[in-house]
């Protein structure tokens, strides 16, 4: 049986597609659109899936008009805007631009080159779809690849890398292991929702770049002891039912029902390696002109936090948003729109 999915419009040819569908990767489709071009996106999870797997009942750090893309405003009733209004508002910036994307198309290779590029995907049943297209963007961003520990018992299933929701924990014995924000936000709503909370970090303290209001709750919390805390310490093992923990004073053996390692994520650098693009210095930035957002390999364009490399706190959605008006740029330098898809765009109308 051929599990090639015949596409009516297997012969389209895009000039743009654009590898991820988060807040950057929209940016970048709706400058392209609006510039004349014929876009698509694909996803391998659904549109903005980084934000879907933030924590349920969280607040961005910024204001909503930071977060706003395609000149499309983002109103809100709070100070700074939820996870849930999020979701909403690029929904409906992605339903007003009428953007082609493909959810659930997990990138598996991309063959080709410059003006002839086929992006090979697997949909979520497993059928091969091929895309063309004449450049590529990738904002494939860096959420879903967490930093392992590399310790006995890391894969356990009771080990997880990302925090949604406290209910489950209730009652429960529940490791932490960080100390930035996203520890910080997680150890606090797990106590306060009825777990017993100990937070495991391998600095002296919790970092100094904590948010100013959750900074000092979590350490009041620690200093009252509602939360306990082993600083200065490392887990050295997990097992099904503790966690070992190395303390400067001794090794801890402690009850344990399950551990959030809110230990970080890091771009897929393999994915890009594969391409042929190249990296630079001990921080692993790619080969990328800034102002064209090109990458060293000809029609590929990188936005959002890959640019960065591994310093995957220096480019947020509040940057990474107007990557799209540079590559949108170059294409208009590069490469003509075609004329169909430019009067379509011109009267607002879909693009089929």
């Amino acid at each position: 049986m051929n599990d090639q999915v015949v596409d009516p419009a297997r012969d389209t040819v895009f000039d743009l597609l654009v590898v991820g569908a988060g807040p950057t990767g929209l940016a970048c489709a709706i400058e392209a659109q609006k510039a004349g071009f014929r876009v698509a996106l694909v996803d391998k999870g659904c549109i903005c899936n980084s934000i879907f797997d933030y924590p349920a009942h969280m607040t961005f750090f910024t204001t909503s008009e930071l977060l706003e893309i395609g000149g499309i405003p983002f109103p809100s009733p709070n100070a700074k805007p939820t996870r849930n209004e999020a979701l909403e508002y690029y929904r409906q910036v992605t339903a007003y631009y009428r953007l082609d994307v493909r959810q659930y198309h997990k990138v598996e290779s991309i063959t080709g080159a410059d003006g002839d590029f086929i992006v090979h995907t697997t949909d979520r049943f497993g059928r091969h779809r091929d895309l063309k297209a004449r450049k590529l963007a990738l904002a494939i961003g860096y959420y879903d690849l967490p930093n392992w520990m590399g310790i006995p018992g890391e894969t356990l299933s009771k080990v997880r890398h990302y925090y949604h929701d406290p209910h489950p924990y209730f009652g429960m014995d529940v490791a932490v292991i960080g100390g930035k924000n996203s520890a910080a936000i997680a150890a606090l709503e797990l106590w306060r929702h009825g777990a017993r909370v100990t937070l495991i970090h391998r600095g002296a303290g919790m970092h100094p770049h904590v948010k100013y209001w959750i900074k000092p709750d979590i350490e009041n919390r620690i200093k009252n002891g509602d939360v306990m805390a082993y600083f200065s310490s490392k887990v050295a093992e997990i097992t099904p039912d503790t966690v070992v923990v190395d303390t400067p004073a001794s090794r801890e053996v402690l009850h344990n029902d399950f551990v959030f390692a809110m230990t970080g994520y890091h771009p897929d650098f393999t994915f890009l390696e594969r391409l042929g693009v190249r990296f630079e210095g001990k921080d692993r930035c790619p080969a990328c002109n800034s102002q064209t957002l090109e990458s060293n390999v000809p029609g590929i364009y990188l936005a959002g936090v890959i640019v960065a490399g591994s310093r995957t706190n220096e480019i947020f959605i509040e940057n990474g948003r107007f990557h799209g008006r540079q590559i949108a740029a170059s294409l208009v330098s590069k490469i003509k729109p075609r004329e169909e898809t430019r009067d379509a765009v011109a009267a607002g109308d879909p693009i089929d």
